[in-house]
């Protein structure tokens, strides 16, 4: 699965740019061209990263910036600002605000996906990790196989993707939108029971003998890998 990356740009022509390049890279690109509406969008959906530009209309990349910082499931959310001020001193207030890259237009399109790429790596190892463990159970991507205390473990195409979002974010709770909106994709209408019938098939074949759930369900909020298990497994 690719990082999902929103841009928040309201420059037409930067805004079709960087989303053809960011998507040749294998990303998941969304748009939006108001700072407002980007707030918004940001309750409902954290991305892995956030390119934000920093005069926007409805409300600026600044003061966006900020308000992303002060909230406790955006602390560490990757953010890298665009700006016309090539000015040191707007420079360094952009990135006292919390952006944790600054890019002054025009800029050169592979640097910024250069920065793009290390910060990720930065804040995210595990995207670019080739197998993905947590306790006793591993999943190897390049051989797309899964394995539970170095027992195989046969998941469907679904259950495997579930299984692979959750290591890769050990610990955060997704709601069932969020898992439907990562896992099965935004243009995939299905009712968010499935998520819970899905979750289900998971927890039977990797416990199939009552061993430690490694998935943990969190009334009124979704489900998260249960970072508890980490320490009771094995």
């Amino acid at each position: 699965m690719g990082a999902r990356i929103l841009v928040v740009e309201d420059e037409e022509a930067l805004t079709t740019l960087l989303r053809y390049n960011l998507e040749a890279e294998g990303y998941e690109v969304e748009t939006v061209v108001r700072g407002d509406e980007a707030d918004t969008r940001l309750k409902e959906r954290i991305p892995d990263l956030v390119v934000l530009d920093w005069m926007l209309p409805g409300l600026s990349g600044i003061e966006l910036c900020r308000r992303l910082r002060a909230r406790s499931d955006t602390r560490q959310l990757p953010i890298i600002m665009l700006t016309a001020r090539g000015e040191e001193s707007e420079r360094v207030r952009g990135l006292a605000t919390g952006a944790d890259d600054y890019v002054v237009k025009p800029f050169s399109v592979p640097e910024l996906l250069a920065r793009v790429k290390s910060l990720l790596r930065r804040a995210s190892p595990a995207r670019l990790a080739s197998v993905l463990s947590f306790g006793d159970i591993e999943l190897d991507r390049d051989r797309h196989r899964v394995a539970r205390s170095g027992r195989p473990v046969d998941l469907g195409p679904t259950e495997y993707r579930l299984l692979e979002f959750f290591l890769e974010h050990p610990g955060r709770v997704f709601s069932r939108e969020q898992l439907l909106d990562s896992v099965w994709g935004r243009d995939v209408y299905i009712d968010e029971r499935t998520v819970d019938v899905h979750i289900g098939r998971l927890r039977k074949l990797l416990n199939p003998d009552g061993e430690l759930d490694p998935i943990r369900t969190v009334r009124g909020a979704g489900y998260a890998l249960d970072e508890q298990f980490a320490s009771g497994a094995g």
